[in-house]
């Protein structure tokens, strides 16, 4: 059984016992959250939600908050002296799919 959750304004298709990085969440690492807004569940007989599915909940566990790695961002103008370099790391929660609730 798999469903699709939204989270962070992105969608992840999540099956019991996978590992996702996401958007940063609030909460400790060890701490339990749930997801609500379920898109759809899939299996032998898929459901799908008008624009949620009624009732159902995915489990999840905070495994870890951490940053990415840095992505470089340059720009530069050739012969007019122009170049500015910067670095960004975005922040994510790592989670780990407890169970799916239909």
């Amino acid at each position: 059984m798999y469903a699709v959750i939204k989270t962070g304004g992105k969608q992840y298709r999540v099956s019991e016992g996978d590992r996702l990085r996401v958007e940063k969440l609030d909460g400790e690492v060890g701490a339990s959250i749930e997801f609500d807004e379920v898109l759809m569940i899939g299996g032998e007989k898929p459901v799908v939600g008008k624009p949620t599915v009624e009732g159902a909940k995915v489990k999840a566990q905070i495994t870890a908050q951490d940053r990415a790695k840095k992505v470089i961002v340059f720009k530069m103008k050739r012969r007019k002296n122009y170049h500015r370099k910067h670095g960004h790391r975005q922040p994510y929660t790592e989670l780990q799919i407890k169970a799916i609730e239909a």
